[in-house]
This record gives structure tokens, sequence and C-alpha cells, in this order.
């Protein structure tokens, strides 16, 4: 009861600032909630700065509702539909995945930029944008000014993506099957991805890409599961390096293990199950839904921890980085679809 009345005041705070950033982000879903909400908390931060009485309930949110975010977001996979479809995607997924870890890899070790921004913006173009850094944030422990940075550079991309994706497929020939996979696999966030297949669906009637594409997303997001556990080990190696080296040191693998992803595979599992037993896909709805809330409730927070003013000075490496990852991906998911003949 007292931790619950310490992180109330915060928790509003953040759930004051969201609320309006939902609706915006129902409006330009191309820029989308989360993006709104991370601005409107550093743009307080820096004319409003938030009292004491609030700090446990944004770091509350900042984390613990973040997590509760990624699991909700399982409610939204439906495996057997994924496998249906989304598994004649995978040639191009993996390439695309792999290629965006490895240039990130390549650049963090080129340009000696920090480790944590790194990874999320690795994970963040090559799997689901702002859903994947929300799961591997807490895996890694990243500070919230590192994921803001992250969510910011994968932001740009998105709206750049959305807004001449749909233009270049139609110049390069692309069938309305090759866009779905090309928007599926080249686009980082879900929203971007939906007004990148949307805006080309208008400009080709009848096309229907949008379900395509969606789908190629959401196979995406899979990854997360196999990404969040390889970091977690690394974690606990490290962790468990580091207690031996310390004197009386003890290992815990409930604080390196990220349990939440494992919910997250259960709510998937379900959502699968019940699927297949009839049931209408429209229940979990009001889940979804409450897990893109949460997220945009868990960016305000972040935006609340973060000097806005800092990110803009320190953000030429990352940006660097993220368009290297952009155009890597584009190129690949051409190139395999090529290969495969799709294109």
């Amino acid at each position: 009861m007292k931790q619950a009345k310490s992180i109330f005041p915060g928790l509003i705070y953040c759930l004051i600032i969201a609320l309006p950033c939902w609706f915006l982000g129902k409006q330009f879903p191309v820029i989308g909630g989360p993006v709104f909400a991370i601005l409107a908390g550093m743009l307080l931060a820096m004319f409003l700065h938030p009292g004491d009485i609030t700090k446990p309930g944004i770091a509350y949110t900042s984390k613990k509702i973040l997590q509760y975010a990624v699991i909700l977001l399982g409610f939204g996979l439906n495996l057997s539909e994924i496998a249906r479809v989304g598994l004649q995607s995978l040639p191009v997924i993996i390439s695309t995945i792999a290629t965006s870890l490895i240039i990130s890899f390549v650049l963090f070790k080129a340009m000696k930029m920090d480790s944590h921004i790194s990874i999320l913006i690795g994970v963040g173009s090559s799997i689901c944008g702002g859903s994947a850094i929300a799961a591997t944030a807490p895996v890694i422990r990243a500070s919230d000014e590192k994921i803001a940075q992250a969510i910011s550079v994968i932001f740009l991309f998105n709206v750049i993506a959305a807004l001449i994706f749909p233009t270049l497929g139609g110049i390069l020939g692309l069938s309305d099957e090759g866009f779905a996979l090309f928007a599926g696999t080249a686009v980082n966030d879900t929203s971007s991805v939906t007004a990148a297949a949307s805006a080309w669906d208008g400009m080709h009637p009848g096309s229907n890409t949008l379900d395509g594409a969606t789908i190629v997303k959401l196979t995406r997001t899979l990854a997360i599961i196999p990404i969040t556990l390889v970091l977690a080990l690394l974690q606990g190696r490290a962790a468990r390096q580091n207690a031996q080296t310390q004197e009386g040191g003890s290992f815990s693998l409930k604080k390196v293990f990220p349990f939440f992803i494992l919910f997250f595979v259960l709510a998937s599992v379900i959502t699968t199950i019940c699927s297949l037993s009839g049931m209408d896909a429209g229940v979990f709805s009001p889940l979804k839904e409450l897990s893109k809330f949460f997220i945009i409730m868990a960016m305000a927070a972040i935006g609340l921890n973060t000097n806005l003013i800092k990110l803009i000075k320190t953000g030429g490496k990352p940006i660097f980085m993220g368009f290297c990852c952009w155009i890597a991906i584009a190129f690949v998911s051409l190139g395999m679809q090529r290969l495969i003949g799709i294109f």
C-alpha cells in the first residue's frame, strides 16, 4: 500500500500526458502516439521540472508499465496466422534482421559508440521499432536517455519510409505482394508500416496490401523472443563474472532474466489457442489497445527523464547508425525478393 501511494502521483502525471498523445497518434499515425509522448515529456522536463513526489511513479511507469505493455503486445500475435502466411516471408525477414544487427555492431566498434544505444538502434531497426526497444531496454538496463535517443532515431526514418516508400515501390514496379513484403520488412514501426501500406492501397485501388504487410510485420515481431533471450544470457554471464570477482558476491538469475518475455509468449499462445477454437479475435482488441496506451505512458515517463539539449548534441552518431541500418535493410529486402522470385 505504501509503494502504491508513492507511485500514484507520478503515474497520474504520465497518464495525463499520455491521453492527448494517444489521440494525436490516432490522427497522425505516421508519427504515432509514443513519439508525441516522448516529445511532450522532454519539453515538460525542460520548462516544468517534475517534483520529488512524482519521481517514484515516473520511474515505475518507464520500467514496469513498459514491461506490461510488452506482455500485452502478445495478445496481438496469432501464431497460427503467422505460420500460415508469414513463413513465406521468413528468408527476407531473417536476412534483414541479420543485416541490421551486423551493421549496428560494426558501426558500434568503428565509431566507439555507447553499447546500449547501439543495441537499441540495431534491434529497433531490424525487428519492430518502438516495441523492440521497449522489450530490449529492460533486459540490458538501458537508461531513459538512451531509450529516448534510440526512439528518436527510429522515428526519423519511420516517417521518411512511410512518405517515400509507396512512390519508390511504384517506380521499381513492385507487385502488391512485393510491396507488402517490402513495407513489412523495411519499415521499422508497426504504425509506419500501416501508413505506408495504406498509402499504397490508396494509389492502387483493390490491392489490399495492408493485411499482407501487417502479417509480415507481426512475423518480424516474434524475433523479439530470441533476441531478448540472447541478450539476457549475455547479461547473466557478465553479472556472474562480476559476482565471482567480488568477495562474497552472489549471482541471481531472477535479476537478469526477462521473465516478462515469457508472459509475452504465453499471451501469444493464449491468443493462438483461442483463435483455433473459433473465438473471435476481436476479444483481444482491448488488450492490444491497452498495450499501445501503456507504451505511450512509458514514453511520456522516459521523456520526463531525458535532457533534450543533451539528446540533440549527442545525436550525430546514432542518426548515422540508424540511417545505415535503414538503407541496408531496404536494399536487402528488395534484393532477397529478387533472389526468391517475388520482385
